[in-house]
């Protein structure tokens, strides 16, 4: 025969019961933390993946992209060629691709003075001395 277990007050019986919820609830939601940390680093895993092949197209499509104005500005030298001397020919097209150039760093200097980086936590970091004084 079994020994029956040793009576209390009637409280042990539930407060072992309780104490084993609490353990039970304690290691699921460890099991539920830890299976989300795996699926958060197979969802970055995937993604890294992608984005590793849409870098690779956009560099792709950058080097065609540079390729294609290569050969455009050879056959407008070359065109130009046929009604000018080949010296002068080639001179407009470098001055065509300087005012391209300039243009576009013009453009790129006046966007890139109007960045404002971090607005939002330069003004929440200038506040948190005045939080601590209790202002």
């Amino acid at each position: 025969m079994t020994t029956p277990p040793p009576r209390g007050d009637g409280n042990d019986k539930a407060q072992q019961s309780i104490g084993q919820l609490l353990a039970d609830a304690s290691r699921d939601l460890s099991t539920l933390l830890r299976q989300e940390v795996q699926l958060a680093k197979a969802e970055l895993r995937q993604e890294a993946r992608t984005a590793g092949a849409v870098v690779a197209m956009v560099a792709a499509a950058a080097i065609a992209a540079l390729l294609t104005l290569l050969f455009l500005s050879h056959a407008l030298w070359w065109g130009l060629s046929n009604v000018m001397d080949q010296g002068w020919a080639a001179l407009i097209v470098a001055v065509l691709w300087a005012l391209v150039g300039g243009v576009l760093a013009v453009r790129a200097r006046k966007q890139l003075s109007a960045i404002r980086t971090l607005p939002l936590t330069k003004q929440t970091a200038q506040e948190i001395p005045d939080a601590l004084r209790g202002r």
